[in-house]
């Protein structure tokens, strides 16, 4: 379950709470019985490893496509139906 911060606009009480998705959210100050705000921190999610990262399986060139083997366009490989010299 997430944890919320709020914080009261009238004592400036400020408190966490661990809250499902589907909980209201708190309107009032246990303190003072004030208005409460909910505060926005930066994202509870960080995800380390490898493979997260669009740069994480580069190689040190910066490229990720290895070479494929040297094959001619598909023109140039199909074969030619048309005669290679006309006859006079």
């Amino acid at each position: 379950m997430p944890t919320y911060a709020y914080a009261c606009k009238d004592c400036s009480h400020a408190f966490d709470i661990v809250q499902s998705f589907t909980d209201s959210t708190l309107t009032s100050c246990p303190e003072c019985q004030g208005t409460l705000r909910k505060k926005f921190n930066s994202v509870g999610v960080v995800f380390k490893g490898s493979g997260f990262y669009r740069t994480d399986s580069r190689d040190a060139k910066g490229s990720t496509v290895s070479p494929s083997p040297a094959t001619s366009s598909p023109a140039a490989a199909a074969p030619s139906s048309a005669p290679a010299a006309a006859a006079s």
